[in-house]
């Protein structure tokens, strides 16, 4: 499992969300306290916008509170819209290439969870990514797939429904090739304008997902834990749902991949 947070709203400091609070993504990496791991070591990467429609990307295979560049670049860097993410591996290699975000484009995507026994079908997965979108497929994660089906699915046009299809096709293939827990996720991501988030869970354990106003900063903060103990004011995404952060204010939805009927057949 991983820890991440995303934010929206007025320009603000990298560090005020991956560094400077009590309980920040930096902090988070060496004790989390909300996921079956409390260390998430294996890499880490933040995607920002600033004047260019395309996300900034940092990614390394270093601890997060290890890296002294990334706390240099954070204390440097301001942006109205950024991802940040701590790794831990569910299974594939450590590499710069595995580490999320992942950008293609103007969106970036991040996540939490896992595919049960992705494995066992990589190779079949990888044969669901059109031709178009394959030379994007740099690393082995099944994260990377769940965002290149998405963008396959058309995240430009209805980005709650391609995700929704994306997740029931690689949920599908787990049932049909893979092992339990079949499906486990939070997601965050963004096209540059707004910012969504998802939790879901083919089971009753859904990761962590929270979202929260401030008023000091004047912006959305989305993450996998609160940034201060015993703060107030996060909100508790339920699982099954969509949220949608934008200049002009946040909308859950249902977020219900099973009412999609999929082909399992691949390329498809």
């Amino acid at each position: 499992m991983c820890r991440w947070a995303a934010y929206l709203g007025s320009p603000i400091f990298l560090e005020d969300i991956i560094s400077r609070p009590g309980h920040s993504l930096v902090a988070q990496s060496q004790e989390a306290t909300e996921c079956k791991t409390s260390t998430n070591g294996d890499g880490f990467g933040v995607a920002w916008y600033d004047q260019k429609a395309e996300p900034g990307l940092y990614r390394d295979v270093y601890p997060a509170w290890s890296d002294t560049n990334l706390r240099a670049l954070a204390h440097q860097v301001q942006s109205g819209l950024f991802l940040s993410h701590v790794r831990a591996s569910t299974g594939s290699a450590i590499s710069r290439n595995n580490c999320h975000p992942f950008a293609v484009g103007r969106w970036s995507f991040m996540h939490n969870g896992q595919v049960g026994g992705f494995e066992q079908f990589r190779r079949y997965a990888d044969m669901c990514i059109p031709d178009e979108l394959y030379p994007h497929r740099k690393g082995a994660t099944d994260s990377e797939v769940l965002f290149l089906l998405a963008l396959k699915e058309g995240l430009d046009q209805d980005p709650l429904q391609a995700l929704e299809r994306a997740v029931a096709k690689l949920e599908a293939l787990s049932r049909n090739r893979g092992t339990t827990p079949h499906m486990r996720l939070s997601v965050a991501l963004s096209d540059g304008e707004r910012l969504y988030a998802a939790r879901y869970s083919s089971d009753h354990v859904a990761p962590s997902l929270y979202y929260r106003w401030s008023n000091t900063r004047q912006g959305w903060a989305v993450v996998s834990e609160p940034l201060e103990q015993k703060q107030d004011g996060w909100q508790l995404l339920p699982p099954g749902g969509f949220l949608t952060l934008s200049n002009s204010g946040s909308e859950v939805t249902d977020f219900t991949p099973g009412r999609h009927d999929i082909d399992l057949s691949c390329p498809g």
